[in-house]
């Protein structure tokens, strides 16, 4: 069983890998805000659990099941942060933020109903859907959207 911070730094390991090509502690320290020994003891744990190749002073690397989850994970972030800002109408940033809590606790099963939704919504009744974005902005504009 892989923990929410195990997943999270997993998806940064994966994103760092795609991005830069290279996996380094410092990147992964600074993109989490933790300190590098943080990173460190966690690398040691996610080796142990067959996740990452991890040895001091060498490369880091997801292994097959390490990455598999990496992207599992991103993919939900990915259809997450497009249901709230293109369905919902949420703004990008806060989108963003729900996205990284929402994407450790969601399910397979509610994953694969929200993608389906997003297509049926957009393929049968973009009409609904634009007049509901028009809405929700007119709504945020009168308001001023709450900030967190």
């Amino acid at each position: 069983m892989v923990s929410k911070r195990e997943e999270e730094y997993l998806e940064v390991m994966y994103l760092l890998q795609k991005n830069k090509g290279v996996i380094r502690v410092k990147d992964i320290a600074k993109i989490l805000k933790v300190k590098p020994p943080s990173v460190v003891d966690a690398l040691k744990k996610l080796s142990k659990k067959g996740l990452v190749e991890y040895e001091k002073h060498d490369r880091i690397t997801l292994t097959e099941e390490g990455r598999k989850i990496a992207e599992e994970t991103y993919s939900k972030h990915i259809l997450l942060t497009e249901f709230f800002t293109n369905v919902l109408g949420i703004p990008p940033e806060i989108a963003e933020e729900d996205a990284c809590q929402f994407e450790h606790y969601v399910s397979e099963v509610t994953v694969k109903r929200i993608r389906e939704f997003i297509t049926y919504i957009q393929e049968n009744c973009p009409y609904v859907l634009k007049q509901f974005l028009k809405k929700v902005q007119e709504e945020d504009k009168n308001q001023k959207t709450p900030a967190r």
